[in-house]
């Protein structure tokens, strides 16, 4: 009988360090701080030397940083765009700048 508790209470204890490790690297890498992935209510609370870093990083460029960070900061004034990923916003505005300086 002790061969049989001892035996099911590893297999218990293992299963839970196994849940465990599973846990940690699957909801760990999803906390992210980067401007770069999250959405525009934290743009709002960003500072602008962070801004002008996620535009650089998601743009790669340095061209037109200031009308970026602009067009960004007026998507993140619309009604509805907090939930809005920041990497979407910067795009439609890139793409906005790119398509009026080849018309």
């Amino acid at each position: 009988m002790k061969r049989f508790i001892k035996k099911y209470l590893k297999f218990i204890i293992g299963i839970c360090v196994l849940l465990g490790v599973v846990f940690a690297f699957v909801t760990m890498p999803r906390k992210s701080n980067s401007l770069e992935t999250s959405t525009l209510k934290d743009w709002r609370a960003a500072s602008m030397e962070r801004r002008v870093a996620a535009i650089k990083i998601l743009t790669a460029t340095d061209t037109n940083l200031e009308m970026l960070v602009a067009c960004v900061d007026k998507m993140a004034t619309l009604p509805d765009s907090a939930d809005m990923p920041v990497r979407d916003a910067t795009e439609l505005c890139f793409m906005g700048i790119k398509l009026k300086e080849n018309i």
